[in-house]
């Protein structure tokens, strides 16, 4: 991950941001004190995976394309930053091997296959329903921001 303490600040505030959907982009973005042209890019990315739609003019922004009971942690933090785990040679979708390092004899390497495997189990059960005081997915209409 590049800049971690850093990028995941803005994600536990944009994930918190898609929980709570009720404001105007630019008005969320200084609630949140996430970078408006940030969150943009951010929106735009969860928009072409189909977890958002938007709509133009007068009451438009941006709403749930999909059930947020069926947005997992997971699904969200790939789209913003790619891989969760914290080494390449451990990432089950970006996979990448570490230069000058032998993975079968690295002692890192087994351990933070096993911190990326907690990490799933939480991420892939979570999702964005599940941070809302709302109820569960179930009569929820989506809300425009």
């Amino acid at each position: 991950m590049t800049n971690a303490p850093f990028i995941l600040s803005y994600y536990k505030r944009i994930i918190f941001f898609l929980a709570c959907i009720f404001l105007t982009v630019t008005v969320n973005a200084q609630k949140k004190k996430i970078p408006l042209k940030f969150l943009e890019n951010i929106l735009l990315e969860l928009k072409k995976a189909g977890i958002l739609e938007s709509k133009k003019g007068k009451g438009g922004g941006y709403f749930f394309g999909k059930d947020p009971g069926q947005v997992t942690l997971a699904t969200v933090m790939r789209l913003i930053d790619g891989p969760i785990s914290l080494l390449p040679c451990v990432s089950l979708y970006f996979y990448e091997k570490c230069y000058n390092c032998d993975e079968k004899h690295c002692g890192l390497h087994e351990v933070l296959i096993q911190v990326r495997d907690a990490n799933l189990k939480l991420l892939e059960k979570k999702t964005i329903a599940d941070l809302s005081s709302k109820p569960k997915s179930q009569n929820v209409k989506p809300k425009t921001y």
